[in-house]
């Protein structure tokens, strides 16, 4: 089949299910937040300190230029950092990609799991949780929604329910190449 990515708001636990569905399938797995900070030597926090959500965002993009013409994972798995989809030539170099699963969680489940996680996200810093994740979401939906090629929800779901999901959409890619 190739890549399956999941993209998704921060908190809507992506990297969990693509950790678990890579680790039963016997895939790759990576993390394109972990990765970039590899890359760079510091966190992401550190990276939206020092010099931006520009300068971010722009590495989000170089990474998947490579991820669309190279063998990074390519049976793998691939979870995306929440803002990547926002910008146009990323869903455009996702659908190059793999096949794209939208996470997705309400709003009240996203704002419980992170509220207490806000600091170490530099988008919800200093920020009232419920409403920075209401303007994202506003923001970021639609955009989440154009990029997938499929969208899972997890509310009320146990963990293996929704990577019993993702196991269904990744056979079914298979059995189509």
């Amino acid at each position: 089949m190739g890549r399956i990515i999941l993209e998704g708001f921060m908190g809507s636990g992506k990297s969990t299910y693509g950790q678990i569905l890579s680790k039963e399938f016997l895939l790759s797995f990576a993390d394109t937040d972990k990765e970039i900070e590899k890359a760079e030597g510091c966190s992401i926090s550190s990276i939206f300190e020092r010099k931006g959500e520009k300068y971010f965002r722009d590495l989000e993009t170089s990474y998947l230029e490579k991820l669309s013409v190279s063998d990074i994972c390519k049976d793998g798995v691939v979870s995306l950092g929440g803002g990547m989809p926002v910008r146009e030539k990323n869903r455009s170099l996702l659908r190059k990609c793999g096949t794209v699963v939208y996470i997705r969680a309400s709003r009240e489940l996203l704002k419980e799991r992170l509220r207490d996680r806000s600091a170490k996200r530099p988008l919800l810093k200093g920020e009232n949780v419920d409403e920075k994740v209401d303007s994202l979401m506003d923001e970021r939906e639609e955009l989440y929604l154009d990029a997938a090629d499929q969208v899972v929800d997890i509310d009320g779901k146990e963990i293996y329910q929704v990577v019993n999901e993702l196991k269904r959409i990744y056979n079914r890619g298979r059995k189509k190449h």
